[in-house]
C-alpha cells in the first residue's frame, strides 16, 4: 500500500484554468480543447495563470525548504569552484576557460604558453550577463590571426543571438553589431576581413548564410546562401584545416554541402553533390583530399573520400559495418579519428593514410568518449573527453602511434569518494523480443534485492545516442540509496541508425514501450521497488515521460518532466508554429492519416484522461522557441482537471528563460536542487 503524500499546500490553492470553448478539426473528428487559449501569450490570463502555477511551486518548494538548501549545498560542496579548464593549444597561443568562486559564467583567457593560459583576457562572460537575469553565450570563434573573437550573447533564451567582434588586446567591440542572427555557427575568412553567419527565418529556422565585411553596416551584408526549403536547418563552419567554409543544409533525413574557399570569401559557394532524398553526407578537408561522411548505400554510415577539384566524384575510404554508427570526422595532418557507436558505446577508432585502422581502447565500464578540442592539424595525438557514470569528466590526449594516455585536466570532485559508487549495464526484452540496454549506477550499500527506490531517466528521439555521464549532483541521490538508470529506447542511435527508425514515424511508440519495458525489468531484477519508481526526462525525453505515464500511470510513484513536448497532435498540425515543419519528418504529419490517428494515440495532452496520476514537476521557459511554453501548461491544465487524486503536481515556469532553464550555474543547480528534493520527498 503506498503512503499518502501530502497535497498542495492548503494556503496556496491550486489554480483552476479557464476553460474556453474550442474545437480542433482533425482527421480522426472534432476534438475539444478548452485549453486552447494558453496557447495567446497576449491574453493576461494566461501570465496570471503561469504566475499562478509558480506560486504552488514556490510554495511547495518553500515547505522543503531545507532539504533545496541542504542538496544545493552539498553539489556545491562537490564542485571546485574556482578552477580553469585544460588549456588547448591553437598555434602559437593556449585558449582555456577559468571559474571563480561566488560568480556564474566562466572567463575566458589565453596566454603563450600552457602555463600563462590564464594570462590575457578573450572574454568575461560574467561582465556581459552583468545586470541580465539570462545570458547565453552563442558564437565564440576567433580570427585566424588571432587579433579578434566573434562572439554573440543572448539575453532572454529566445535564441536570438547578437553578434559582436572583440578586439582582443584591447578588450573592446568593435562598431560592428550584428543583430538576430541564431546559433547556427559563423566562420572567418582566411585574412580575417569577412565574416559569416547564419539568419533565421520567421519559423525560427536557420535558413541562410550572410557575408559581413568588418567596419561596414549590417545592411550592407550580402546574402550568400539560402535554402527555401521549410524542412532545412542551414548551418556553416570552417573545415579544421581552415582553408575552406563548408555550408550545411540538411533536413532530418536528407543534406546538402556547399563549399567555400576561405582565402576567397567573395567567391560563390559552390554545391559539393545535389542532394538527394535520404542521402545525409558531411564534408571536410584532409590536405590533399576531402573527407565524406555519408549514409549513401550505407545506413550505419562509411567514410568517402574526394579530390579538391571535383568534390562530387566520391570513392571509399572506411567501408560501412552494420550496428556500427560512424558518427562523426575529424582530420589531422597524418590520421584521420572517427567518432562512432558501437554496440550501445561510443568509440574512438584512427584511420591512418595507409588505410590501417585501430580502436583505442578508453573503459571498460559502460562511458562516454567525445572528441575534445582538437585545433592543431599537425599532430600525433587527439584530445578526448571522458567520463562514465563513476568516474569525473577528464581531458586525455591519446597518441594515435603508441596509444599512450596522457592526462591532461581531471574535473576536481571535492568531499567525493568515488569508490563508494558502482555501476553496470543491464539489457531488458521488449514486448517484440528486441533488446534494450540499461546503465545503472548505486552507491555500493544499495541493496538489490527490490526494496531500493529507483529514479529511470531517458530521451529516444532524434537518433540521439545518451552516453552515460558523471554528475556530482546525483551523487546525492545515490547517497540516499536511491539507484538511478539511464534507458536507451529504440528512437535514439546508440545500436545504429535502425535503431533511430525502429522508434520514429510509425514506430514512435517503441520508444516509449521499451522504457516501460525496461521498467519492469528493474522491478523484477531487484533493482527498484515497484512502488517507488520515478522517470524523468527532458524536452522530447518529456515526451517520454508524459507518454509513459499516460500510458500506465499507475507504474510510476512521481516524475518529471522538463520543457516537456506533450501537445504533438496540435503543435505537428499547425504549420505556423516555429519548427513545425522541420519536424515532420520526425513525427510524421498528423494533417492526415495514418499519422494522425498514430500520433493522437500516444501525445500524452490527447490521453490525459480520469485517473490516479503520479506526482508530477513540470517545468517550461516562457521563451522556449523549441518548445512552447503553452505545451507544459496546457498539460498540468489538463491534469488538474480529470486527475482522481492529490498527488503533488507542480509546472514552475521560467518567466525570463528559453529551452535549457536558468543560464548561471549557481541558479541551475539550485533548480537541480528543486529536482532532487521533489523526487526524494515524492520516492
Amino acid at each position: 500500500m503506498r503512503a499518502k503524500l501530502p497535497p498542495t499546500l492548503p494556503d496556496v490553492p491550486e489554480p483552476a484554468a479557464k476553460k474556453v470553448p474550442h474545437t480542433w478539426t482533425r482527421p480522426t473528428g472534432a476534438v475539444d480543447d478548452p485549453f486552447a487559449w494558453l496557447r495567446d501569450r497576449d491574453d493576461p490570463d494566461t501570465i496570471a495563470y503561469l504566475e499562478a502555477e509558480n506560486a504552488v511551486s514556490d510554495a511547495w518548494f518553500g515547505e522543503h525548504r531545507d532539504l533545496v538548501d541542504e542538496l544545493f549545498g552539498e553539489i556545491k560542496s562537490r564542485v571546485q569552484e574556482t578552477d580553469t579548464s585544460a588549456p588547448v593549444p591553437v598555434d602559437d597561443w593556449y585558449y582555456s576557460a577559468r571559474t571563480e568562486e561566488g560568480r556564474s559564467y566562466p572567463i575566458h583567457c589565453r596566454g603563450r604558453s600552457a602555463v600563462t593560459a590564464t594570462d590575457d583576457l578573450v572574454l568575461d562572460q560574467n561582465v556581459e550577463a552583468e545586470g541580465h537575469e539570462f545570458f547565453d553565450l552563442g558564437a565564440f570563434e576567433v580570427s585566424p590571426d588571432h587579433r579578434l573573437l566573434a562572439w554573440s550573447g543572448d539575453l532572454c533564451g529566445d535564441e536570438h543571438y547578437t553578434l559582436r567582434i572583440r578586439d582582443i588586446a584591447h578588450q573592446r567591440d568593435l562598431d560592428d553589431e550584428i543583430s538576430d542572427t541564431t546559433w547556427a555557427g559563423v566562420a572567418w575568412s582566411s585574412d580575417g576581413t569577412h565574416l559569416f553567419y547564419v539568419e533565421a527565418d520567421e519559423q525560427e529556422r536557420p535558413y541562410r548564410v550572410m557575408r559581413h565585411r568588418l567596419g561596414s553596416a549590417q545592411s550592407d551584408d550580402v546574402e550568400v546562401f539560402a535554402d527555401p526549403d521549410e524542412r532545412f536547418f542551414v548551418g556553416i563552419a570552417s573545415t579544421r584545416s581552415r582553408e575552406w567554409i563548408v555550408i550545411h543544409s540538411g533536413s532530418k533525413q536528407t543534406s546538402e554541402t556547399w563549399l567555400l574557399a576561405a582565402g576567397d570569401p567573395g567567391a560563390a559557394p559552390t554545391c559539393a553533390r545535389p542532394r538527394e532524398d535520404d542521402v545525409e553526407y558531411h564534408f571536410d578537408h584532409w590536405g590533399d583530399r576531402f573527407v565524406i561522411l555519408t549514409n549513401h548505400d550505407a545506413v550505419d554510415f562509411r567514410v568517402m573520400q574526394a579530390p579538391l577539384d571535383d568534390p562530387s566524384a566520391w570513392t571509399e575510404l572506411v567501408s560501412h559495418q552494420a550496428g556500427r554508427r560512424i558518427t562523426n570526422i575529424e582530420p589531422f595532418a597524418d590520421h584521420l579519428a572517427l567518432h562512432e557507436w558501437d554496440r550501445a558505446q561510443p568509440a574512438i577508432r584512427i584511420v591512418r593514410r595507409d588505410g590501417s585502422t585501430v580502436t583505442l581502447e578508453i573503459d571498460p565500464e559502460p562511458h562516454d568518449v567525445e572528441f575534445g578540442p582538437n585545433e592543431q592539424w599537425d599532430t600525433t595525438s587527439v584530445r578526448l573527453v571522458h567520463q562514465s557514470l563513476t568516474s569525473p569528466s577528464r581531458v586525455i590526449d591519446v597518441d594515435v602511434l603508441s596509444g599512450e594516455i596522457t592526462l591532461v585536466k581531471q574535473t576536481p570532485t571535492p568531499n567525493v569518494r568515488l569508490d563508494r559508487y558502482v555501476a553496470q549495464r543491464v539489457w531488458t526484452v521488449a514486448a517484440d523480443g528486441t533488446q534494450i540496454p540499461v546503465d545503472l549506477v548505486r552507491h555500493v550499500d544499495t541493496p538489490t534485492d527490490g526494496s531500493a527506490p529507483c529514479c529511470v531517466y531517458g530521451y529516444g528521439s532524434y537518433e540521439v545516442s545518451l552516453p552515460p555521464w558523471f554528475s556530482v549532483a546525483r551523487l546525492s541521490l545515490l547517497d540516499r540509496g536511491v539507484i538511478w538508470a539511464l534507458v536507451h529506447p529504440r528512437g535514439g542511435g546508440e545500436l545504429g541508425r535502425q535503431w533511430y527508425l525502429d522508434g520514429k514515424l510509425l514506430n514512435k511508440r517503441n520508444t516509449f514501450t521499451d522504457t516501460l519495458a525496461a521498467c519492469e525489468h528493474l522491478v523484477t531484477a531487484g533493482f527498484a521497488d515497484r512502488e517507488r519508481v520515478a522517470i524523468r526526462g527532458g524536452s522530447a525525453g518529456g515526451l517520454l515521460v508524459g507518454a509513459c505515464v499516460t500510458l500506465e500511470p499507475a507504474r510510476f510513484r512521481s516524475a518529471v518532466a522538463e520543457v516537456p513536448f506533450v501537445d504533438v497532435t496540435n503543435t505537428m498540425s499547425d504549420p505556423t508554429l516555429p519548427l513545425t515543419v522541420t519536424e515532420w519528418e520526425e513525427w510524421g504529419d498528423p494533417r492526415a492519416e495514418p499519422f494522425a490517428s498514430y500520433i493522437e494515440s500516444y501525445a500524452p495532452y490527447d490521453n490525459t484522461v480520469a485517473a490516479d496520476y503520479p506526482a508530477i514537476f513540470i517545468t517550461a521557459g516562457l521563451n522556449d522557441p523549441r518548445v512552447s511554453y503553452h505545451e507544459p501548461a496546457k498539460w498540468i491544465a489538463r491534469l488538474r482537471d480529470v486527475r482522481t487524486n492529490e498527488l503533488p503536481l507542480l509546472l514552475r515556469t521560467e518567466m525570463g528563460a528559453g529551452h535549457a532553464g536558468p543560464s548561471g550555474r549557481y541558479d541551475a543547480w539550485r533548480e537541480e536542487a528543486r529536482v532532487l528534493t521533489f523526487l526524494l520527498r515524492t520516492l
